[in-house]
């Protein structure tokens, strides 16, 4: 496979939004569509249920990205709604684990993981993705979000041999609160990672690197359905950084891209 810029590799999904019949969704899938928009070089490899390939692939392949299929026994699938910035989510099946030999072949400048659940990647998997010469973004979802059906919950665990192989790590609000207690540098810096980016809905984000912290303000919006935009501010992210930009502009152009193609789609 030729080199790429950036790569983004997970979990596909099914998600029932507010009462709706289920649609395509997962962290590649919205990765995928940002990508699409910022033109640079990037391939998505997703991985679901084979049965649930025909509901799923279409819209993936819709972004215009490259995208590879992993076929897998399982499809994660959620119920959730939304009041304001907080999310209520229900668990109703988890995809299968990310193998090493499944993330193999992959060469790019930056790999952004899509995990959803704790355990979907291994240290194992994250260390041949770092092997590669990849920078690692890794999503939050997969130290503090307990596998398992019923109400989402959070059950933190800072997996440090998992952190090693990792130089970006986004998590939420929530994510942060229960990984370390506190939105302060100090702690956040604890974890070991170069980069840590807190996104914080429609109050922006906050960036800690190179011993600072800084808040990213967004501009709010109105009637808009956040789904998926951890997703896309994840990939706008690592494709800034790849361009060459500093992780706290890196974080202020994304937020700017991803509001801009919030308000652009989903009104």
């Amino acid at each position: 496979m030729p080199s790429v810029r950036v790569a983004v590799v997970g979990n596909l999904s099914l998600d029932r939004v507010d009462g709706a019949p289920p649609r395509p969704g997962g962290p590649p899938l919205y990765a995928a569509r940002a990508l699409g928009r910022l033109g640079v070089p990037a391939v998505v490899r997703a991985k679901a249920a084979e049965a649930d390939r025909g509901r799923l692939w279409p819209a993936l392949e819709a972004s215009g990205i490259a995208a590879e299929w992993v076929s897998g026994v399982s499809t994660a699938t959620y119920e959730f709604s939304y009041a304001g910035d907080a999310r209520t989510m229900e668990v109703l099946a988890v995809g299968d684990p990310w193998t090493a030999a499944e993330l193999a072949g992959l060469r790019a400048d930056w790999v952004h993981v899509g995990a959803l659940f704790r355990g979907e990647f291994g240290p194992d998997a994250l260390a041949v993705l770092a092997e590669s010469g990849a920078r690692v973004s890794l999503d939050g979802q997969g130290l503090v979000r307990a596998a398992r059906i019923g109400p989402l919950e959070l059950e933190p665990e800072p997996e440090l041999e998992l952190l090693r192989h990792v130089s970006v790590l986004r998590l939420s609000e929530e994510e942060a609160l229960a990984l370390v207690g506190r939105l302060e540098e100090r702690a956040l810096s604890e974890l070991g990672v170069p980069e840590v980016v807190v996104t914080l809905g429609s109050r922006g984000c906050l960036v800690a690197a190179r011993r600072r912290l800084v808040h990213v303000p967004a501009q709010p919006l109105e009637g808009v359905d956040p789904t998926g935009a951890g997703d896309m501010f994840a990939a706008a992210y690592v494709v800034e950084r790849a361009r060459g930009h500093a992780a706290a502009r890196a974080a202020a152009r994304a937020t700017r891209f991803v509001g801009s193609l919030l308000a652009r789609t989903r009104r």
